[in-house]
């Protein structure tokens, strides 16, 4: 008898854990690349990256890093429950000349936990 208790007791911790485990957010983002096309030279350009929790727990941002210098991101900073959006918005300071590819990283606590956002185009 207290074998039968002591299995079902462990079993039914394993099946808790397993279940809570299984629980993460998963982004689902619009779009994930964006191509500004032609900027003009010293005027910021600014695009929302949207995106839904299509997982069954609450999504957090931990960080949105930027490749350089020359970009910088804002990213909603409370946790998006299940069926929620958010936005990760990105700005390209457009002070170089020229074609210009920036990725930004984002960390979070999603199935994907390092996802990488891009957005291009070319300075006038």
């Amino acid at each position: 008898m207290k074998k039968t208790l002591g299995f079902l007791v462990v079993l039914t911790t394993l099946i808790g854990f397993t279940s809570m485990i299984s629980a993460i957010g998963e982004f689902r983002f619009e779009k994930e690349t964006h191509d500004f096309g032609n900027i003009p030279h010293n005027k910021p350009a600014t695009f929302d990256f949207k995106f839904t929790n299509a997982g069954d727990a609450p999504i957090i941002i931990s960080e949105v890093k930027p490749s350089c210098g020359c970009s910088v991101a804002e990213f909603t900073k409370t946790p998006v429950k299940p069926g929620e959006s958010g936005t990760v918005t990105v700005t390209y300071n457009a002070a170089a000349k020229g074609p210009f590819t920036k990725q930004f990283t984002v960390k979070s606590n999603t199935k994907t936990p390092v996802k990488t956002l891009t957005v291009k185009g070319n300075v006038e």
